[in-house]
């Protein structure tokens, strides 16, 4: 068959066929990531003509992977677990409590700043978990704190859970490739230097798009949630919601430029947190009047869920606030140590469980279980244990939780994992039809349909990608290779396309309903996920959007070609956008009735 149309579609069949599952007939990836899985196997034995020994390879490695995932999943669900179950969380969620009574200094400070510091050292959804039953708490109506979670759920993912949607994501993803190791060659790098070298590119692009998310969160909080229904009461802050963007983005591209991609969102939540509580403390930037919901009785059924807000989150303090944050601060310093220091860094690398030639196949790989961000998480609860006093029950309530909170991602990942190594793994080497691998073939389609323009298109296909699986490090793994193959194929710097793919897995975040159906569930918001989507579908449309453009200008410059034009546009039109936000009435108490319902 040479057919490339042809070629491309089965070769897209089994990613299809997982996002009809789950985003159509809404099957939980637990059960279409198998079914998709199958679909890669019958694909790869009868059209690549794959041998049965490399498809049996191919998977054992996708197995292997998919277990250091789990293990630094399961690291990071541990620590978040225990600090909760210890009360550390209570005493941290506490030092927030009289920041502002302003409900849009609020939702940045908790939700930009300490949300990207969650999301830079848990990752995986629990930014959203955490943030939304603490803004719930503090007053916010049910289903604004979830939104607030789920929007700030874009900028910091890519750097999510210490680098892992870069670091196994893409390097996995990319991992094995002839034309990876080639270009790797020709730049003079190492694949550990390649692969920061793209954590750097996503970390600028990020710097560059995220520099609004903190305004357009709190434009719709005031536009969807305020008494007076007037999106330009949350254009009124744009001076402190830029400086608390600038807080973290610059940090996290410093932070990804000296210390590499596992620690951009963590330094910079932490950095951007710690300088503008402090900042705020003083009254730098403040709005000078409040903004507030109104009261309880104008909202709409819609926003609120059945969970009382006294019950949403515990805002005693236990315990110090030094001793609640140590956990965090030992696992930076532990993972800058690992990092930094060369013989600490050679000796940990140097351990290594090796797989070579899996069933005879050339397929290799290995496992460094120490230096694995996982380890370090692991040891900072094991510290968390003995300096919160955690009695034996206690801890195994933490070790239950987070391993039962894992089960359901290890399903999918187990499946997702194998399934793309597969697809990666069957090109000519392994195959008896001559073919390309199938992210090339398809690399190849999408050359010949979308040409020079394909950069503005890549985020698009990474956010599908995150809302299809529910997780930027899959999106990053289904669909890193397709992208680098598109970028070689059009003549552009392959590395730079594979940047745009991550932040675009980054932008899908907010209407991954996985994570819109966990967040929910802390608040008691459940079957209002389309009333979620309709908003957070606005950013992740804005995200991509943007993404395409700087990923284009990143590789062409300006001047006369799409990404410009499409920059003028954008700009002309967020400026329309502003200014019919400045000339927006206050809406009378009628409307708001009326607006509450069917805004929600």
């Amino acid at each position: 068959m040479d057919n490339l149309a042809v070629l491309a579609l089965l070769a897209l069949a089994p990613i299809l066929v997982v996002g009809v599952l789950l985003a159509g007939f809404r099957w939980p990836a637990k059960f279409a990531m198998p079914v998709g899985y199958v679909v890669a196997v019958v694909v790869a034995l009868f059209v690549w003509r794959m041998d049965f020994n490399g498809v049996l390879a191919a998977s054992i490695e996708g197995v292997i992977t998919a277990g250091t995932m789990l293990y630094i999943v399961f690291g990071a669900l541990l620590l978040l677990s225990t600090l909760t179950v210890s009360g550390a969380m209570s005493a941290i969620r506490a030092g927030f409590d009289n920041i502002s009574p302003d409900r849009r200094v609020q939702a940045i400070i908790i939700g930009w700043l300490f949300g990207s510091f969650i999301e830079g050292a848990s990752g995986f959804g629990t930014p959203a978990a955490v943030v939304a039953p603490l803004l719930l708490a503090l007053g916010f109506p049910a289903m604004a704190a979830v939104m607030v979670g789920l929007i700030i759920q874009s900028t910091p993912v890519s750097f999510g859970a210490v680098g892992t949607p870069i670091i196994i994501g893409v390097g996995q993803g990319l991992g094995g490739d002839p034309a990876v190791a080639e270009r790797i060659s020709v730049l003079g790098l190492t694949m550990p230097e390649f692969i920061n070298s793209i954590g750097l590119q996503v970390a600028s692009i990020h710097a560059i798009v995220g520099l609004l998310i903190p305004l357009i969160m709190v434009c719709m909080l005031t536009g969807f949630f305020g008494p007076e229904k007037r999106f330009r009461d949350g254009l009124a802050v744009w001076p402190f919601a830029i400086y608390a963007s600038v807080a973290m983005t610059i940090p996290s591209v410093l932070t990804a430029r000296f210390f590499g991609p596992e620690f951009p969102s963590l330094f910079g939540g932490l950095i951007g947190l710690t300088l503008v509580m402090f900042t705020s403390s003083r009254g730098f930037l403040m709005p000078k009047d409040t903004f507030d919901f109104g009261p309880r009785s104008s909202w709409s059924e819609r926003w609120m869920g059945t969970l009382e807000p006294a019950k949403a989150a515990d805002m005693s303090a236990p315990m110090g606030t030094l001793r609640a944050w140590s956990p965090y601060l030992l696992m930076g310093l532990l993972l800058v140590a690992t990092r930094v220091i060369p013989d600490l860094k050679r000796f940990l690398t140097g351990i290594a469980i090796p797989v070579r030639d899996i069933l005879g196949s050339g397929i290799s790989t290995s496992v460094q279980p120490f230096y694995l961000p996982g380890f370090v998480l692991i040891l900072a609860s094991v510290f968390a244990f003995f300096l919160h006093r955690m009695t034996r029950r206690e801890v195994f309530q933490a070790v239950k939780v987070s391993a039962g909170q894992l089960v359901g991602t290890a399903v999918a990942l187990l499946f997702a994992v194998p399934l793309v190594r597969i697809l990666i793994q069957s090109g000519p080497e392994l195959n008896a039809s001559g073919l390309s691998s199938m992210p090339v073939t398809l690399a190849e389609g999408a050359a010949a349909i979308s040409g020079g323009s394909w950069p503005l298109i890549a985020p698009w296909v990474g956010a599908l990608g995150a809302f299809v699986a529910g997780s930027n490090t899959v999106s990053n793994l289904t669909f890193s290779q397709f992208q680098f193959s598109t970028g070689a194929q059009i003549g552009v710097p392959p590395e730079a396309v594979v940047a745009g793919q991550a932040v675009g897995g980054a932008g899908g975040n907010p209407i991954s309903i996985h994570n819109i159906v966990a967040a929910s569930a802390t608040v008691g918001l459940l079957g209002r996920e389309g009333d979620l989507l309709r908003k957070t579908i606005l950013v992740t449309m804005y995200y991509c959007l943007a993404g395409g453009i700087v990923t284009f200008l990143f590789i062409h410059g300006l001047g006369l070609n799409a990404g410009t034009i499409m920059l003028v546009l954008l700009i002309a039109s967020l400026a329309l956008l502003v200014r019919w936000m400045l000339k927006q009435k206050p809406h009378t108490q009628a409307h708001q009735r009326k607006d509450a319902t069917n805004m929600a």
